[in-house]
């Protein structure tokens, strides 16, 4: 350690402790980060801004939700459980011998309610997207215009995602594949559905408040839990988990940081 601090000119680790103890520099744990890259940061929270503005002044016709999709597993995840101190015993977090199978949620939360409208798959394709779409479509009846915001995962610019909707007034859309390219020139029919995506700028995942709605689930129900051999039975206590939130909640907006204290 000294010998990477010999510009100190220090000759002991006590001299070495004692002067970071006078910094107040101590030792933490680091987290992973990462800055977004994306040059148009600016302009894309600045348009999101400006559409909730439309929404705030006229909630009877706009609807503003935050999309986001997620991942749990049948086997637990590790963290952090109480136990007895003196016992020298762990949390444990029992497995299964069967395979890591996955499953895939998608959900929209509300701006300005709380409202959860969601759906679980064992995997995510453009067609259940649409009939999530559908869902969401039909969750807010009165709704003129649906907005959606949501990140750059290129599936979700597909085009049998896009001939089901509306025409998108967006300046802005994810990088796509080149070979979608010719898929585009099929999508002659404009769809019903009164959908406009509004895309994150890229790798911000900070700014779509349902992340820490995954977060809570994983706290609540997946960290260290005991039903890695009971894969139906996991499922359906995320489903319920999400289920309470479906016709809104204050509790959640506070949770995500759409409401205030």
């Amino acid at each position: 350690m000294l010998s990477y601090c010999d510009w100190l000119k220090l000759t002991s680790l006590g001299g070495l402790s004692r002067l970071l103890k006078r910094l107040d520099i101590g030792l933490k744990r680091g987290r992973q980060y990462i800055h977004s890259p994306d040059p148009q940061y600016a302009d894309k929270v600045a348009y999101v801004q400006t559409c909730t503005q439309q929404v705030l002044a006229d909630p009877e016709r706009y609807v503003m939700v935050y999309l986001d999709e997620f991942s749990f597993y049948r086997q637990p995840s590790l963290d952090k459980d109480y136990c007895a101190k003196r016992t020298g015993t762990l949390p444990l977090a029992r497995r299964s011998v069967r395979s890591n199978t996955v499953c895939r949620g998608i959900g929209s939360l509300n701006a300005l309610t709380g409202q959860l409208t969601y759906a679980q798959h064992s995997r995510l394709s453009t067609h259940r997207i649409v009939q999530f779409y559908h869902q969401l479509a039909l969750a807010y009846p009165h709704a003129t215009t649906i907005f959606v915001v949501q990140d750059n995962w290129a599936v979700h610019y597909h085009p049998d995602i896009l001939k089901t909707l509306c025409p998108q007034r967006s300046p802005f859309r994810p990088l796509i594949s080149p070979s979608w390219q010719p898929m585009y020139t099929a999508v002659m029919s404009t769809g019903h559905l009164p959908i406009q995506m509004l895309f994150l700028p890229t790798y911000a995942p900070w700014l779509n408040p349902i992340e820490k709605l995954w977060r809570w689930v994983r706290q609540t129900i997946l960290h260290l839990h005991r039903f890695a051999d009971e894969w139906p039975e996991l499922k359906q206590r995320v489903v319920y988990f999400m289920a309470q939130f479906q016709h809104g909640s204050s509790d959640l907006l506070r949770y995500v940081g759409l409401l205030p204290y």
